[in-house]
């Protein structure tokens, strides 16, 4: 018996990194698990490790900048499943880089892939969450956004504290209709960061150096245990909050 037995859950970008880790969380909980993606491949191997331990998962292929895929993310949900209950809009593409290097397009890339996309999955999904009489939503921040030093940071930071404006309005005014929203800011392994220490040792230790555990988190136990909290019955008193999961690196103050 899990906590979320009988949920349903939809988590974008469950291909790899934090969306899977934090879908792999949810079903362990006992949670129906929707894993979307733009790489179907992704997915499917997200979906078939959930279905190896016993859980329940079905994978989607999902282009959170098209509102069409959207939309039939949250259709082929309810056919499947019966209803919506979580929403985790992990989601986003990531264009880090000086200002002037940057383009509109990755401008708009960033934007378009997080906060525009949260903003379109929220209220597409908000009726059913109503339906169910409440639900759960928890958009990814970043800790980028409150470094000293911004710098090859200050787009992506842009569109995250973007999202963290959007889940705190959106905890306040859907807090009637028993929808609780909050934000995480992840510190979590990846591929992507798996590839850069490899590739820069001097580097990796002097950015570890700023991490007060000298740990990098856990897609699943470290981020996804968390999101798991935020979904259960457990934070019943937390709304419209950004919760840092970075090991102290972070002061979101």
């Amino acid at each position: 018996m899990g906590i979320l037995d009988g949920k349903v859950a939809i988590v974008t970008g469950a291909g790899q990194g934090v969306g899977e880790g934090i879908a792999v969380a949810l079903a362990k909980e006992g949670a129906t698990l929707v894993v979307a993606g733009r790489t179907a491949s992704k997915v499917e191997r997200t979906a078939k490790k959930i279905q190896d331990f016993g859980g329940k998962a079905l994978a989607v292929g999902c282009d959170v900048c098209r509102p069409e895929d959207i939309a039939s993310t949250i259709e082929l949900t309810l056919k499947t499943f019966g209803g919506i209950d979580i929403l985790v809009n992990n989601a986003q593409i990531v264009h880090n880089d000086l200002l002037n290097n940057l383009d509109d397009r990755q401008f708009t890339e960033t934007f378009d892939s997080g906060p525009f996309a949260t903003f379109r999955f929220m209220k597409a999904v908000y009726p059913h969450l109503k339906a169910r009489g409440g639900g759960h939503i928890v958009n990814l921040a970043t800790s980028a956004a409150q470094r000293w030093d911004a710098k090859g940071y200050g787009v992506y930071a842009a569109a995250k504290q973007a999202i963290r404006i959007l889940s705190r309005t959106a905890a306040h005014e859907w807090a009637l209709d028993n929808i609780r929203v909050n934000s995480v800011a992840p510190l979590s392994m990846s591929p992507a960061l798996e590839g850069w220490m490899a590739a820069d040792p001097v580097g990796t230790k002097a950015f570890l150096d700023t991490v007060p555990s000298r740990h990098i988190g856990d897609p699943e136990l470290d981020i996804g245990r968390a999101v798991v909290f935020l979904c259960g019955p457990d934070s019943r008193y937390v709304t419209g909050v950004t919760l840092p999961l970075d090991g102290g690196q972070a002061n979101f103050g």
